[in-house]
């Protein structure tokens, strides 16, 4: 039994790991950088605002990038404190696996990691302050994709 559970382990986390390097398609774009140092188009540092959900309290979304380059857009969002939705969108286009994490002010909390075409949802309870928000998969973070949660 033992066996079982390492395997139901390892193996997404192999396979997490093997996404990590590549993508499916191949950029056409004339900026000239490759890899996962990546600067995403100045537009994607846009602030996106949580909307509340009503009484259970508010969410704010992200997405991966469409091309499985190592991002969120946004890469700056703003929410009340309170209980906290960071829901991810990772495009099916991705060809990657992404999740979503968040820590910050004694917060250190890990999201699912979903396939390309799914969405990671993430809720925790945040007091005011700056939090960071990232890709829980190995070596994404490290690839710049990172971003900053404000709560006010």
């Amino acid at each position: 039994m033992r066996r079982w559970t390492v395997l139901a382990v390892a193996v997404p986390l192999v396979i997490a790991v093997a996404g990590c390097g590549s993508s499916k398609k191949s950029s056409s774009s004339s900026g000239g950088s490759s890899g996962n140092a990546y600067s995403p188009p100045s537009q994607s540092s846009t602030t996106t605002s949580a909307k509340p959900t009503g009484a259970a309290g508010s969410t704010v979304k992200l997405a991966a990038d469409e091309e499985g380059k190592l991002y969120f857009n946004p890469r700056s969002l703003k929410s009340k404190a309170g209980t906290v939705t960071l829901s991810m969108n990772n495009p099916k286009t991705s060809g990657l696996m992404h999740g979503i994490a968040v820590e910050g002010n004694g917060i250190d909390k890990t999201g699912k990691i979903v396939a390309a075409g799914s969405t990671s949802n993430l809720t925790v309870k945040l007091k005011p302050g700056k939090y960071t928000f990232y890709c829980p998969v190995p070596g994404h973070r490290q690839g710049g994709m990172q971003g900053t949660l404000k709560v006010q």
